[in-house]
């Protein structure tokens, strides 16, 4: 885990440049006269593509604008002339056309532009001119390439010489990438190389394949074909799995010796800046290693890199320091040899002191400096205005002293542009540098009054551009107060540039920067505001977690509250991907289904325009290995093998098991099966096998989080056969008719058949009549032997031959022949009523020779014939139980009470029933009943419960009564039980409540003169929440309320009336002989708010309800949520929330003859109404 503000790479470049930059002269602004200077320009060695057309850049900026022209091969270009060349408007570059024909070659080569203005003449770099080439092979017929295995070789390349030169690299000809390795591997020139030959190295062709830059084509030279002489032939098993495999084959073994570079020692140059290639390519057997030395040093580690097997040497971008002499040790077990190459370092003229433009006011001295090294030493040579220094008009004010010019008080004739020629064998250096003479003030070349914004503590520069001539002297001032700033926590570079090295709080303020010359002074201010620093204070936590999991890493950050914070994540530092298994919030970052790509590092960014503060974990996935690879079968013998496997990643969980799986392909081919297993620590073990089977063996890797992908087969390998040593198991003998025998057996697997063409011999005799036996040779796992007598046993024998021989003897098997039904039935057949429910059986067993069979059971089938009770429908449909083996009786069980049954039994062997017994009858006794059907617990109020029930589904006798116990219970508090005995046609009861409070537990049963029989328990429903009710009842006592329900009674009371005068219906609906006159404050019933309104032929009890049931009910108020519910079962719990009970269709429609009184109510209307 690693927290810090650490910015990226491209932070710290950019302030080296900035470093840099801080040195520069100062440039003099585009609006002010000045002398040509070259902006771009084309490389000095220009290859171009043949299709295209030619650019040769040159760009330059000067006051005024510089005109351009070109030279070739150090003549006149005269562009005018040639039709195919122009030049870019406002610039130097040139643009050669050939869409209307022309060869590109006829352009080559050297080219140098010329810019000019008034105030001198700057030049570019010559510039070389080549056309890109891709010549094609020649045609060759190359011949076989005939070796000794164990022999070197190298085969030659030779690739067209192209310009750039092109890559080259090896494959086969159908695309195949040759596989290199220490053994082979291509050399810098192209060629490839074998330490030694082997037998495998036929077993694909060799073409060498040139791809050409430009051009973005890859030719191919004719393929080599390898034919590999040996003593041995490769597919012998006993010498491919011997462990000196190449040494038993006769390959002798050799000391090293270089094939590249010959010899001893040889010497190499290459220019200072350039990478060194050093190259050692070694033959002998065994294969050599490579290892490389300096001769008195060590080699540079932090330049020095190892390639191409270690064949190869590149040190990069080398110096003088790097000469001398390094040689490459090739060494085996025979012996080692080496060879020493001496490096020289030379170098083109690199730049010590480059010269630099000269800004000058009248009067002024000056120099210009070119100061170049080089091996061998580079000369120098001096121009102006693109002319030799030797042929320009003569100066006093300018003196020549080597590679330095002086300017004496110069004038604004001396303006010029210089150019400085660097030479030696290797190379050139050519820089341009102006002498401008100016007479200007100071001014101010950035905007003013700039904001600029800051981190604590971070180091910062506050820029002040400014030019002037004489060059201004510049001077930094805080707040616009106090002495000039340098020293210390501030310094001050050439161009102006204030840097702060550290900032503080007390930094952030207002800078003014002064330029000043002998002309005047000019000013800029800088607003500095300092920031805290973004700092993630919780980071996340390397994880290690199983594949599927969720896993969250967390980032909080405090930052400066001014400043916008951005967060990002990153996965092995490339930004992430947040894809539908992620999310990311502002403070974590969560991942759903962990899978292995998840696994890495993951990065925290939190970034501000400012700075950025970065936090890593790493997320470790535990996941399934990888498959074991590159499996080898060695120690080959007749029953056992050795196999050995590389294993695979064990993606971060330790391999516990390895399983062995095998496939043969005769008897299954393409399927798998298990053959032994190994632990985790093991990669190599040795197999039993069996005989004659051609085996192909795959590993599985196993650790805790599952298995991996099964490995890649093995090659196979076949043992030689044996006559078996096991028989077919699972023989039996059974008929499948009444006069056959059917034999069968499990056949045997591949690895117990032990040789070819296995086959069994079956062998049977009828049991104890020593007859001589049939015997049988059979392909498959059956054999049906025809025409035998009815269930009679036989002996049998299944032995296993194959072409080595037979196996052992075989056991003797007893088997029988087809069975028939049996012939006869049981007799006296006697039937005892145990009970209600249950009979004894009893009867005469049937003779062993009439069963023709197996006895499997006796089996007694039953019907209910009726029932004692009048017009009480029963299914007739037939039962049976069985009674296994030969026995005299059994019990029938689980049968209806009060009923009349018929009976009648069967033997049973195995081909089906016998004929039935004579047919018996008996009846069951009485029993008691089963629980009454629907039992309901209503509440219509807090004093009473209804219940209501309905007969039981089987009475199983005359039912003569109904037991009712109830006990009352609140919490944990019981009660004392009440009990109450009800006659045989009641089915409604009403309880009367104790108290409002406690809650009632009913169990009934019915009862027959047996007994009571199975009981129905119900519960009572809650009461309802006491807050609710006196919340209904302080609203009820409101007057507002009170009137409000009167107006509303009074309103749909007239609504009914005209609607039932408009339809010239009868009917009364008295209202105390007042409905036409509005109730006064003398009338009592308005006090509590309530109409009396009934049916004059029914009217209940003052103050109550008559009930469905004929038992007396409280009056309530008529818009209780009651009159929804079927049979007004609806209650409130304790919580307020409905309950509703709903009784079946046929008791809705017996009590609507009975709710008129209830349908004339004004409060019901009121709801039909809306």
């Amino acid at each position: 885990m690693m927290a810090g503000q650490k910015p990226p790479p491209w932070v710290h470049a950019a302030f080296l440049l900035c470093l840099l930059s801080l040195g520069r002269a100062i440039e003099i602004p585009m609006d002010l006269s000045q002398p040509p200077t070259i902006t771009k320009q084309s490389v000095k060695d220009h290859i171009v593509d043949p299709r295209d057309n030619i650019l040769i850049e040159c760009e330059a900026k000067g006051n005024p604008a510089p005109s351009f022209h070109w030279t070739r091969n150090s003549r006149f270009f005269n562009i005018a002339k040639d039709p195919r060349v122009s030049m870019k408007r406002r610039s130097g570059t040139l643009v050669i056309d050939f869409r209307s024909g022309g060869r590109p070659e006829e352009y080559e080569g050297e080219y140098q532009c010329f810019a000019r203005n008034k105030f001198g003449t700057a030049l570019s770099n010559r510039i070389r001119l080549q056309v890109s080439k891709s010549p094609l092979w020649p045609k060759e017929n190359l011949d076989p390439v005939v070796v000794q295995e164990g022999a070197p070789l190298t085969l030659q390349c030779n690739p067209p010489p192209g310009l750039p030169s092109p890559v080259i690299f090896w494959m086969s000809s159908s695309m195949e990438p040759i596989t290199q390795d220490k053994r082979v591997s291509q050399g810098h020139n192209g060629d490839l190389y074998f330490s030694n030959v082997m037998q495998q190295d036929m077993q694909t062709d060799y073409s060498c394949n040139a791809r050409f830059h430009f051009t973005h084509t890859i030719q191919q030279k004719n393929p080599f074909t390898l034919k590999v002489l040996t003593n041995h032939p490769y597919n012998d098993s006993s010498l491919r799995n011997h462990p000196d495999m190449y040494s038993a084959r006769g390959v002798a073994e050799r000391t090293p010796s270089f094939m590249y570079p010959q010899g001893t020692s040889s010497s190499q140059m290459v220019l200072r800046g350039m990478d060194l290639l050093l190259e050692c390519i070694a033959s002998g057997f065994p294969t050599p290693d490579i290892a490389w030395y300096k001769k008195g040093g060590d080699l540079p580690s932090d330049k020095a890199k190892f390639e191409n097997f270690n064949k190869a040497l590149r040190i990069i971008s080398v110096s003088e320091e790097d000469s001398g002499e390094y040689f490459c040790l090739a060494s085996n077990k025979m012996g080692s040899i080496r060879h020493t190459i001496s490096v020289r370092v030379k170098a083109a003229p690199y730049w010590l002191d480059e010269p630099k433009n000269l800004i000058l006011a009248p009067g002024e001295d000056g120099r210009l400096v070119c100061r170049a090294s080089g091996n061998p030493k580079p000369t120098v040579q001096w121009m102006v205005n693109g002319e030799p220094l030797q042929s320009a008009p003569p100066n006093p004010n300018r003196e020549v002293a080597g590679d330095t010019i002086i300017f004496r008080d110069t004038q604004i004739s001396s303006r010029a542009v210089y150019q400085c020629n660097t030479s030696n064998e290797h190379g050139y250096l050519l820089a341009n540098a102006f002498v401008s003479v100016l007479d200007v003030p100071p001014r101010m070349l950035s905007p003013r009054n700039q904001l600029i914004r800051v981190i604590l503590y971070n180091r910062t520069r506050l820029d002040c551009p400014f030019f002037g001539s004489p060059i201004p002297t510049l001077r930094w001032f805080k707040n616009g107060q106090g002495s000039n700033l340098d020293g210390g926590n501030y310094h001050v570079y050439e161009n102006g540039s204030l840097e702060i090295k550290m900032i503080r709080k007390e930094d952030q303020g207002i800078y003014t920067c002064v330029a000043t010359n002998i002309l005047g002074k000019a000013e800029n201010q800088v607003r500095l505001e300092v920031k805290d620093p973004t700092r993630i204070f919780r980071m996340p936590e390397d994880q290690v977690v199983k594949r599927g999991t969720t896993v969250q890493l967390e980032c909080r950050v405090k930052y400066d509250p001014s400043l916008k914070l951005a967060i990002s994540w990153l996965k092995d530092d490339e930004p992430l991907y947040v894809g539908n298994r992620m999310k990311k919030e502002e403070d974590s970052l969560t991942i759903f289904g962990v899978a292995e790509r998840d696994q890495g590092s993951y990065t925290c960014v939190a970034s501000t325009d400012l700075d950025q503060d970065l936090a890593k974990a790493y997320l470790t996935v535990l996941g399934r290995p990888e498959r074991p690879r590159d499996l080898e079968l060695t120690d080959l013998a007749e029953r056992s093998v050795r196999l050995t496997w590389v294993p695979g990643d064990d993606n971060n969980s330790p391999i516990t098991d390895y399983v062995v799986q095998f496939e043969e392909d005769q008897f299954q081919p393409g399927v798998w099966h298990n053959h032994s297993k190994f632990p985790g620590s093991v990669n190599s073990a040795i197999l039993q096998l069996s005989p004659y089977v051609n085996y192909q063996f795959r590993v599985i890797a196993v650790n805790e989080v599952g298995s991996s992908h099964p490995s890649l087969p093995s090659e196979r390998y076949r043992t030689s056969g044996a006559a078996p040593e096991s028989n077919p198991t699972d023989v039996k003998g059974e008929g499948t008719r009444k006069n056959n025998m059917e034999i069968t057996w499990t056949p045997m697997n591949a690895t117990s058949a032990f040789g070819p063409n296995l086959r069994y011999i079956v062998k049977w005799r009828r049991r104890e009549t020593r007859e001589t036996w049939n015997n049988v040779t059979v392909w498959g796992s059956r054999y049906v032997v025809g025409q035998t007598p009815v269930y009679v046993p036989y002996e049998i024998r299944v032995q296993a031959e194959n072409d080595f021989g037979k196996g052992p003897e075989p056991d003797t098997v007893i088997g029988y022949s087809g069975e028939d039904y049996p012939r006869a039935a049981p007799t006296d057949v006697k039937i005892r009523v145990l009970n209600s429910t249950a009979i004894g059986l009893q009867w005469n067993r049937v003779y062993s020779d009439t069963v023709q069979g197996q006895l499997r059971e006796y089996r007694a089938y039953y019907w209910r014939e009726s029932s004692l009770l009048k017009n009480l429908w029963v299914s007739q449909k037939r039962q049976q139980a069985s009674f296994p083996g030969d026995r005299p009786r059994g019990t029938v069980s689980r049968l209806f009470p009060y009923s009349n049954y018929k009976l009648e039994m069967v033997v049973v062997n195995g081909r089906g029933d016998g004929p039935r017994s004579e047919t018996k009858e008996f009846t069951t006794p009485e029993g008691v009943p089963s629980a009454p059907r629907r039992f309901r617990v209503r509440q219509p109020n807090l004093e009473m419960i209804n219940l209501e029930w309905d007969h039981p589904e089987h009475p199983n006798g005359i039912v003569t009564g109904y037991t009712l116990r109830y006990v009352p219970f609140n919490g944990t508090k019981v009660g004392k039980q009440m009990v109450e005995n009800f006659s045989p046609n009641q089915t409604k009861f009403t309880v009367q409540r104790a108290d409002p409070v406690s809650r009632y537990r009913f169990t009934l049963s019915a009862r027959t003169q047996v007994g009571s029989g199975e009981a129905a328990t119900e519960e009572s429903p809650a009461p309802p929440n006491e807050a609710y009710t006196n919340n209904q009842a302080d609203i009820a006592t409101q007057g507002w309320f009170i009137g409000l329900m009167c107006a509303i009674a009074l309103l749909v009371l007239i609504l009914l009336i005209v609607c039932f005068i408009k339809r010239s219906r009868g009917g009364k609906y008295p209202v105390r002989e007042k409905k036409d006159v509005p109730l006064g404050p003398e009338d009592p019933k308005e006090e509590d708010g309530s109409f009396d309104y009934s049916d004059e032929d029914n009217k209940p009890l003052q103050g109550s309800q008559t009930s469905l049931d004929g038992t007396i009910k409280q009056q309530e108020s008529d818009d209780s949520l009651v009159d929804y519910g079927e049979g007004g079962e609806g209650q409130f719990n304790e919580d307020g929330s409905f309950i509703g009970q709903y009784t079946v269709k046929k008791d809705k429609e017996e009590t609507e003859g009975n709710e008129s009184s209830e349908a004339t109510s004004p409060v019901n209307a009121i709801y039909s109404l809306a």
